[in-house]
């Protein structure tokens, strides 16, 4: 962005004069200088154009008038009798150089700042945790006007440089400190490994999992309060979370604690997500609030370009919110999706602890059964053979009489019933044995004979319900006939 113009007009008299503007910003003036015609030939026009506007050395001839003015948004940049030919310019420039100096406050507000970190800087004897804080929150505001475009890229990058150079000073003081920290950091990393190498070798001897479990904990606590380099955390971070896994998995088995790990870390993802998600909320609200301050500030500004600067950062909080939005629409669709996850995962989880019980109280009701059943005598045991036939004599003479059904009835029926027997009796002889179990046997071959005639006398009923059907047919059949002849 020039500083400098050049350009022909003309004067009160209307004579042709060549004018050249030039901006003071630290002082919010402008210098204007006008040159008569037997001055300003087309050589020194084009000499003012490339060494005065571009450069700082030249010497302005002693036939010339000097005027200084004030820099402002409302008034013109010449007087009155002053005329140019290209107006579009005076104005451009106008607006321009107003940003121009409010840019160069900024800078100079900014090098203030910047000269105190200097000097602390440079009073180091060591690099210093606070002060490289100072400097990287200096380095973000200085950031946010560059994003902004509150400043001119001769400003920008002069600051830029000048914060860079101060990094770099902390940076050689830091890179000491780093080395000492990273020996610091093996050694404590060696110490955790060498611990867990430990731990391993006592669970496969086959120690008590409670006592290496606690242990593992107060190493997890140890880890927490200890200091490492990125890399060796999350190194020891590895071993320490898979060590616990396997000790869980030894004491628990694999697919049980696979179950309850795995709901344990979508819990944890969902917290985490909550979090985020309020954090984010919290950021639009913020966000919403600056907006809000900038549209008050926009009717109440003094001039075109400060208006203009804060509808430009109108618009840049507007984009930033509709894209913080967005992503909060998909963080809140994502949360409902594990949300969902781990609801199904619960169900799933209570299903399998209730199939777990009902094993156990099946296994025990049985044991229970074979402990009883080993007192019976042989008396008792033929009461119970006796009160099998009749329960089965007994679904016979209920067995529906419609004999197209009959075959249906008796082998639901009948059928369920008699191997509902046979599987009690082989699950009791299983669990018992002895004598009971051979008792059992024999009344399984008793069920089995009775099962025989139920399905002999079936049969025999089918035979007789087709016979009385063939009867019934022959004479339509013969009506047939006739009616063919």
């Amino acid at each position: 962005m020039k500083s400098k113009i050049v350009l022909w007009g003309s004067n009160a008299q209307d004579e042709k004069i060549l004018i050249a503007i030039a901006l003071r910003p630290d002082d919010n003036k402008v210098d204007i200088y006008t040159f008569p015609e037997e001055v300003a030939t087309e050589d020194f026009y084009q000499q003012m154009m490339k060494e005065w506007r571009d450069g700082e050395g030249f010497e302005l001839p002693e036939n010339h008038t000097h005027l200084e003015r004030e820099l402002s948004v409302t008034e013109s940049l010449l007087p009155e009798d002053l005329k140019v030919e290209r107006t579009d310019l005076i104005q451009r420039a106008q607006t321009e150089w107003h940003f121009v100096v409010l840019s160069t406050k900024l800078r100079q507000m900014f090098e203030s700042e910047l000269e105190e970190l200097r000097e602390k800087v440079e009073g180091l004897k060591e690099y210093d945790k606070e002060v490289w804080e100072n400097l990287k929150e200096f380095w973000s505001k200085l950031q946010q006007q560059i994003k902004d475009r509150n400043l001119v890229h001769e400003h920008a990058d002069a600051l830029r440089d000048a914060t860079n150079e101060l990094f770099g000073k902390m940076k050689e003081m830091r890179a000491k400190l780093d080395k000492e920290f990273e020996e610091s950091s093996a050694r404590v990393r060696d110490t955790f490994m060498a611990t867990l190498e430990t731990i391993y070798e006592r669970l496969n001897k086959g120690e008590k999992f409670q006592t290496l479990f606690e242990e593992l904990k107060k190493l997890q606590s140890q880890f927490h309060q200890s200091t490492f380099t990125r890399n060796d955390r999350s190194t020891v971070w590895e071993k320490l979370n898979q060590a616990f896994k396997d000790v869980k998995a030894k004491r628990f088995g694999g697919a049980s604690e696979d179950s309850s790990t795995q709901i344990q870390r979508l819990e944890r993802r969902i917290n985490g997500l909550v979090g985020a998600i309020g954090k984010m909320e919290r950021s639009i609200k913020r966000d919403h609030s600056d907006l809000e301050y900038e549209r008050r500030k926009i009717e109440t500004t003094d001039g075109q370009l400060e208006a203009q600067i804060r509808q430009a950062k109108i618009l840049m909080i507007e984009e930033r919110v509709r894209s913080k939005e967005e992503k909060l629409k998909d963080m809140n669709a994502t949360l409902e999706t594990l949300q969902t996850r781990l609801e199904k995962m619960k169900e799933r989880e209570e299903k399998r602890k209730a199939r777990e019980a009902a094993k156990e109280a099946a296994k025990e009701k049985i044991k229970q059964e074979a402990e009883a059943a080993k007192t019976l005598t042989p008396e008792e045991i033929e009461k119970l053979k006796e009160a099998a036939k009749e329960i089965s004599d007994a679904k016979e003479e209920a067995r529906p009489e419609d004999k197209d059904s009959i075959l249906e009835a008796v082998g639901s029926t009948l059928g369920d019933s008699l191997n509902d027997l046979v599987d009690t009796a082989s699950a009791v002889a299983s669990v018992i044995g002895g004598k009971i179990g051979e008792a059992i046997e024999d009344l399984k071959e008793e069920l089995g004979e009775i099962k025989d005639e139920v399905e002999e006398k079936v049969a025999q009923k089918e035979a007789e319900r087709k016979a009385e059907t063939s009867e019934k047919d022959e004479p339509q059949t013969k009506a047939d006939a006739t009616e063919e002849e």
